[in-house]
């Protein structure tokens, strides 16, 4: 499935379980756009060289509910590509 940053805005806003945040030391899931928050002052060409674009989720397993997790992903993709 190819999307565009809208649709990956979507999604990030349709998230329950999982948090948007880069990295807070704990047990919960992350989802992290990284050309937006961890890898933003890294030049354009270079994250393109690496095949890191505005399209690319970072997702960081936490303790929680694997079944949850999942439907958690599933009903946000289905909200950004509606």
């Amino acid at each position: 499935m190819k999307g565009d940053t809208n649709n990956v805005a979507k999604l990030i806003d349709h998230v329950q379980v999982f948090s948007y945040l880069p990295n807070i030391g704990d047990s919960r899931s992350l989802i992290v756009n990284p050309t937006r928050t961890t890898h933003r002052e890294i030049p354009a060409a270079i994250r393109e060289q690496q095949g890191l674009n505005d399209q690319v989720l970072r997702l960081s397993i936490g303790l929680e509910d694997v079944d949850d997790l999942v439907g958690d992903l599933k009903q946000a993709i289905e909200h950004a590509f509606i």
